[in-house]
């Protein structure tokens, strides 16, 4: 960097010294336009190999990556969340530019809530379960239990298949329907196990449960839920398992790619 500034110093001052006005500051204008583009490839985000932002393979995937705002259990950002990205391994990204091709044709989208997840963020889940304390709006998520025992029934783990970039959390999105709805912190919502309507939005087909609903509703094969979202929830499955993913039963949203995992990371999600 300092070798491209140096240099450029001495082709500007040559430049400087002769010509009119106007090639001089053409000059300069170039000169600078130089610098910043190297500044802002030597700052990018350098992903580890393999690791791939999803907006580079499809951008026509919906993202709402939860855990980089409040909008999630916790109620805040969690750790290593800088930005709102999806970042998975290339194999799961190109599977999920598949995925999307296939349900573009029915009108469909899908919706990505959570990809790659930093170790320390699942750090973060851990030491927030065990703190002892729980809002009224955080209760939301685990109505039926106190977020003590969300660790002891398997809905947060030290260890998550996230951190290895090839586990996700997803749903769909009916793309001819009304998706406006925008989550309001300061209002006072319904369980995530409450009708669609009273629950916070998510802009999304009714699933049954709302994402992260540590709730018996949210298993994938729950009975208690309608026709309409036991349909969606098999065709959400269906399409993903098309492609190899696997789904978690306790959860509608999670799915994993068996055998494109590996070793867990800790590189924080940043802009791209």
């Amino acid at each position: 960097m300092r070798d491209f500034a140096h240099s450029n110093r001495i082709n500007f001052a040559a430049l400087t010294m002769s010509g009119s006005g106007a090639v001089r500051r053409a000059a300069l204008a170039l000169v600078f336009a130089a610098i910043y583009a190297a500044s802002t490839t030597a700052h990018a985000q350098k992903l580890p190999g393999g690791f791939v932002y999803l907006r580079d393979i499809d951008p026509s995937i919906i993202q709402d990556i939860r855990y980089a705002s409040a909008n999630n259990f916790v109620g805040r950002p969690l750790r290593g969340y800088q930005a709102a990205e999806c970042v998975v391994k290339r194999e799961v990204g190109l599977l999920l530019k598949s995925v999307q091709q296939e349900l573009a044709l029915q009108n469909l989208s899908l919706k990505m809530f959570d990809c790659y997840r930093p170790a320390r963020a699942v750090a973060d889940m851990v030491a927030w379960s065990r703190d002892g304390k729980e809002t009224p709006a955080q209760k939301r998520y685990n109505p039926s239990f106190s977020k003590a025992d969300l660790f002891r029934l398997g809905y947060i783990a030290a260890r998550s298949g996230h951190s290895t970039g090839a586990a996700l959390d997803l749903t769909l999105v009916d793309l001819k329907a009304d998706n406006s709805g925008v989550f309001d912190p300061g209002k006072g919502y319904a369980d995530c196990t409450a009708n669609v309507n009273l629950r916070a939005p998510e802009g999304s087909v009714d699933m049954g449960t709302g994402y992260d609903c540590s709730d018996v509703k949210a298993n994938t094969s729950a009975k208690s839920i309608t026709a309409l979202q036991r349909r969606w929830r098999e065709k959400l499955v269906l399409v993903m398992a098309r492609r190899g993913f696997v789904n978690y039963s306790k959860e509608w949203w999670h799915f994993s790619l068996p055998g494109a995992g590996g070793q867990a990371h800790d590189f924080p999600i940043q802009r791209r």
